[in-house]
């Protein structure tokens, strides 16, 4: 249990320092941001439904993104150029900090162990469990790629 307690309030300092400081760099950004390099990567279509989420939800959604994989750094980027009050987003950054923490440290722990049992009994199955989650993480990533290009092809398409 020391072992939990200790990754997770690791864990926590960590996403607290991260997410706080990707809501500072976007409350430092603001409008600024919309005009510069960067002005691309903020109208991705991640970053439109982050802004169109906080525009609605506010605070609950930055919570939230902390259980997702990839909307976290857009949330927490986009309440600090849209402004959000410190006094609304402390609370949602302490308790999805929080939550990702944990989730992060009991499962994270959990499946080190498992591979790391994996790999001290059956070598052969443990090098191929981890190939097989290489597979499919580069699976996933193509195909959200091709998607993702898809989608911007069909929208020049339309402009056209």
């Amino acid at each position: 249990m020391d072992k939990i307690a200790l990754t997770a309030g690791a864990l926590y300092v960590i996403v607290l320092l991260r997410a706080g400081g990707t809501f500072a760099v976007g409350w430092l950004a603001g409008a600024g941001a919309r005009r510069s390099r960067f002005a691309e990567r903020i109208s991705s279509t991640k970053f439109r439904h982050a802004e169109r989420a906080i525009q609605r939800w506010g605070a609950p959604v930055v919570a939230v993104s902390f259980l997702t994989v990839g909307f976290q750094t857009a949330a927490n980027f986009l309440a600090g150029s849209m402004r959000m009050p410190l006094r609304r987003y402390l609370p949602a950054l302490l308790v999805g900090g929080a939550a990702w923490a944990l989730i992060y440290a009991t499962a994270g722990l959990g499946v080190l162990e498992v591979l790391g049992r994996l790999f001290a009994e059956q070598t052969a199955l443990g090098v191929s469990a981890v190939a097989v989650l290489l597979l499919a993480v580069c699976g996933v990533v193509m195909y959200r790629r091709r998607r993702a290009a898809q989608s911007c092809g069909e929208a020049v398409a339309e402009e056209s």
